[in-house]
């Protein structure tokens, strides 16, 4: 493999679901590491749309008609959301150049109602997906994750989710474009 699979994950850093892996959250997954450190880690699922929209989840909030991700199997009763360009709301926390993660949802819908924030540049997530201390590590060494750097995260916002996986592989070049197309199920070739 490329050496960019051998990348330590960093906050910021996408992790690409091997093809062969059968978990059914991860299956075809990328998953954004939100952060990375001795405690765990924790990340949100890109390309896993839920069956809710966003203004079914929140009472009162029926102007946010917005897509709804399955941020993974922890937590499902969290909400969790991401933005792309600059900096929009204070307590935001930057992953990387153009791409922030959470802040004071108060503060996004105020901004959103003053017409101060769009609210396309926003994605939002039911759950997390979560490593205890050393889990993801072993994970990585048993070659589980493929790490990409983040400079692929502009693919986030415009790629449709089902094809995510598959472009940021491809993308990565070398031996990944061959991971790319691998079949879901060789058995069916």
């Amino acid at each position: 493999m490329d050496d960019m699979s051998k990348l330590a994950p960093q906050s910021g850093s996408l992790l690409i679901s091997e093809p062969f892996l059968q978990d059914e959250n991860f299956v075809r997954s990328v998953v954004l590491l939100c952060e990375n450190n001795e405690m765990g880690s924790f990340g949100l699922v890109l390309n896993k749309l839920s069956i809710f929209k966003l203004e079914e989840l929140l009472e009162g909030h029926e102007f946010l008609d917005k897509e709804v991700y399955v941020g993974g199997p922890v937590e499902q009763n969290t909400l969790h959301f991401i933005y792309h360009g600059e900096q929009q709301l204070e307590d935001s926390v930057a992953l990387g150049e153009k791409l922030w993660w959470g802040g004071d949802f108060k503060e996004l819908i105020g901004k959103h109602k003053l017409g101060l924030v769009d609210i396309s540049d926003f994605r939002f997530f039911l759950g997390y997906s979560g490593w205890e201390k050393g889990q993801l590590k072993d994970e990585l060494l048993e070659n589980t994750w493929i790490v990409c750097d983040n400079s692929h995260a502009k693919n986030i916002f415009t790629v449709a989710p089902d094809d995510l996986w598959r472009i940021i592989l491809k993308n990565m070049g070398g031996d990944f474009q061959v991971l790319a197309n691998y079949p879901i199920d060789p058995r069916l070739n």
